[in-house]
């Protein structure tokens, strides 16, 4: 029986919100396929040979979850494979990928490399219909918008059970790659405007730096927790906590801990998925309206594509 390639977003990151999308990836994947052996590489150094051999070897390989799709490979590839790894790289399975960013159509030569990579005949899972879009532009048929691993839990069940009102205390995030000084000075000071107690947790190795430029701006001091998930979930456990916060995956782990959540958009990742599932997403454009939002009853109805998600799954069974 050939095993199958897992490639790990988690490995070499300097992101949080990865082991978070990893830790979805693989609990469905051994709920899925739990026969089969699944061996790991990592998608964020470039491939040794060991990993051409165990490619190789591989029934086919899964990568899962991130941003990992771009349209110019040449200027941009977050997936460290090089032009020689395309001889092992053909047999790659789709688990809710998205796309860098909003980008226009992929120039030939990123065309012709998907064409090469992606599987031509099992069915691709994608996290939102942008991705969905540009898939089948290029004549992919085999996709299916399925959302992210980390939300196929968040059935309307889970969501009945988080609470509506606002809470006493938050937890927020910033994202140090993609800055707006102004307006998350406005978010944070409206957040220390409407919760006795506010707490800052970076999930990237830059935000930290980011939120001390910021510091000298705030209306009083914010308490800082430890970039770690173990410190985020534990504060996200605690009675009467909220999380209002520009970066996605530390929203969707409140969601999974069935935390009352508002993700600030920044990028197309959450304002997609806000399109495409409704989940809990205000621009950061309007962040002049967060008041009011977050004085008011949330209602958490994130709206799964759960015969999509059920399709894909059954490829494997």
């Amino acid at each position: 029986m050939k095993p199958i390639t897992l490639f790990d977003t988690s490995i070499a990151t300097k992101n949080v919100g990865d082991l978070i999308i990893m830790e979805a990836v693989k609990e469905q994947i051994t709920g899925i396929i739990p026969s089969k052996q699944i061996i790991t590489i990592p998608s964020h150094l470039p491939i040794t040979r060991k990993g051409w051999g165990l490619l190789k070897s591989s029934e086919f390989s899964l990568v899962g979850g991130t941003n990992l799709l771009s349209s110019h490979l040449l200027k941009y590839r977050q997936w460290k494979f090089n032009l020689s790894d395309l001889f092992c790289l053909k047999k790659t399975v789709l688990m809710g990928v998205g796309w860098w960013q909003y980008q226009d159509k992929p120039d030939l030569y990123s065309k012709m490399v998907w064409k090469r990579v992606l599987h031509k005949e099992m069915l691709h899972s994608v996290r939102d219909s942008f991705t969905e879009k540009h898939l089948k532009s290029m004549g992919f048929d085999n996709v299916t918008n399925t959302g992210c691993p980390t939300m196929w839990g968040l059935t309307p069940e889970h969501c009945s059970q988080i609470r509506p009102e606002k809470g006493d205390s938050v937890i927020f995030t910033l994202t140090d790659y993609n800055q707006n000084p102004g307006a998350d000075i406005k978010l944070v000071n409206t957040l220390l405007d409407n919760y006795p107690t506010v707490s800052f947790w970076p999930q990237g190795t830059g935000d930290m730096n980011y939120f001390n430029s910021l510091a000298s701006k705030f209306k009083r001091d914010v308490k800082v927790l430890n970039p770690n998930l173990t410190c985020l979930n534990e504060e996200l456990l605690l009675s009467g906590v909220d999380y209002v916060g520009t970066r996605l995956h530390a929203g969707v782990r409140a969601l999974q801990l069935k935390v009352r959540t508002i993700i600030i958009g920044i990028d197309n990742r959450a304002l997609e998925k806000s399109r495409d599932f409704n989940l809990n997403v205000i621009d950061r454009k309007n962040i002049d309206d967060l008041d009011v939002l977050i004085n008011k009853d949330i209602i958490t109805a994130i709206e799964l594509p759960i015969d999509n998600i059920k399709r894909w799954k059954a490829q494997f069974l």
